[in-house]
């Protein structure tokens, strides 16, 4: 499996292969570290025959890049040194697996690691592994990565057929928060309406947007969790990509392989639906003036004079 991203902080890339290992090269291509995980299944706890692969990927925070594993057999959060692959703190997560990938967030009361899990979303000190703050959660399958904007952590994700909340916790809470309550202190807003399963949403300017796996567009208010808009992306087809956005659009590619160019804004316009001619599942990336797209043939680099 090759599912997770890699990270780069311009001078090392980082590669996970899951079981396979993690990698450290430069950007010349030379190996400069590499480690063993050990075997991280992720498979389905509900049906331990399934095997999806491993899907968290690398981030990296100041001198350390840091792996969430969430797997049948062990699950845990550890950081590596950058420079050689020493570890220098792991911590143990009471979890079944999950394939999302962690938020790192500098807000004003410091910095930390924001991580989704079956039982939990939880937040670390990333220097230290120390935990934070916890929010009971209890839903399968979490594979969106929590995002955060203005001071706000959106959580959510789980399986389709589940009944879960999506929530907007604020950031700098401490211990466990208790989402049955009215804990308007740690948590700005709540929704059950908000229910992404494969495909994580995206905060642009003063919107929070989340795409169904059927290609169906909601558009809320961030910082208070009101509906502005609701619209389909297409006919129907699947969606496993994250949309990424710049310039004042937003950008939601299918698996069919069209790439839905959204403005942003209070009120739904489509600018254009583009065709790559294949199948496409990989989260798009813009640099500069240019998104980069992987389709199951082909990498494409799209970009303006």
């Amino acid at each position: 499996y090759a599912n997770p991203t890699p990270a780069t902080d311009g001078k090392h890339l980082m590669v996970s292969f899951g079981s396979e290992g993690l990698y450290c090269f430069d950007l010349d291509g030379k190996l400069l570290w590499k480690l063993d995980l050990g075997v991280l299944d992720g498979g389905w706890s509900s049906g331990p025959d399934f095997h999806w692969g491993f899907g968290s990927s690398p981030v990296i925070y100041k001198h350390l890049v840091i792996v969430q594993c969430d797997t049948q057999n062990q699950s845990f959060v550890a950081a590596y040194n950058l420079a050689n692959g020493k570890r220098v703190w792991q911590t143990s997560r009471e979890e079944d697996s999950s394939w999302s990938t962690p938020t790192i967030y500098e807000g004003k009361d410091g910095a930390e690691l924001i991580t989704s899990g079956t039982k939990y979303f939880r937040g670390y000190d990333p220097l230290t592994g120390k935990e934070l703050w916890r929010l009971a959660d209890g839903v399968d399958v979490k594979i969106p990565t929590p995002i955060a904007a203005n001071d706000l952590y959106f959580l959510g994700g789980g399986s389709a057929h589940e009944q879960h909340a999506f929530f907007a916790v604020r950031a700098g809470v401490k211990g466990e928060i208790k989402p049955a309550e009215a804990d308007t202190k740690s948590i700005a807003w709540r929704s059950t309406q908000i229910r992404p399963h494969i495909v994580t949403p995206i905060v642009y300017g003063d919107y929070l947007y989340a795409c169904t796996d059927n290609g169906i567009l909601s558009q809320y208010e961030a910082k208070t969790g009101e509906p502005t808009f609701r619209a389909r992306l297409g006919r129907g087809g699947a969606f496993s990509a994250s949309p990424v956005a710049a310039d004042g659009k937003l950008y939601f590619a299918s698996e069919d392989g069209d790439v839905f160019v959204i403005k942003a804004g209070s009120t739904f316009e489509l600018l254009a639906q583009n065709a790559m001619g294949e199948v496409v599942m990989a989260t798009p990336a813009i640099a500069g003036k240019m998104i980069i797209i992987r389709g199951q043939n082909h990498v494409f680099g799209i970009g303006s004079n």
